[in-house]
């Protein structure tokens, strides 16, 4: 069994992060899922919300994720998500504001990724 594994997340319109890591979970139609080197070979539909990704360094990286798929085998782990950003580029009060704007205007959709992106935030 391998001790790390190879990630790439990636957007639509960039690629987010890619490196080595130990663990990463993210949250999928079927729940949340753990993947760890030598998992089980899968593929799944994302739903919005933080992914986190352990690194092989140590380190912690958080990302915002809305929707998209997500596939490991042979130790290589793909993140395709509609729109990703890491939690280090997301703007706290920012997404506050719009999180409240949202809301006023009942609009389910943003108030979501508002609300992913204000969740991935208080994970780093």
């Amino acid at each position: 069994m391998a001790a790390e594994l190879h990630v790439e997340l990636v957007a639509a319109d960039r690629s987010v992060w890619s490196g080595e890591a130990t663990l990463v979970i993210a949250r999928t139609t079927s729940g949340d899922i753990g993947v760890m080197p030598g998992h089980q070979p899968l593929l799944g539909v994302l739903e919005s919300g933080p992914v986190t990704i352990r690194t092989s360094e140590g380190a912690t990286v958080v990302a915002a994720v809305h929707g998209g798929f997500i596939s490991f085998a042979d130790d290589k782990l793909s993140l395709l998500a509609e729109i990703a950003e890491l939690a280090d580029e997301i703007d706290a009060q920012r997404a506050e504001r719009a999180l409240e704007r949202a809301k006023s205007d009942e609009d389910a959709a943003a108030e979501r990724r508002a609300d992913v992106r204000l969740r991935a935030v208080s994970v780093r």
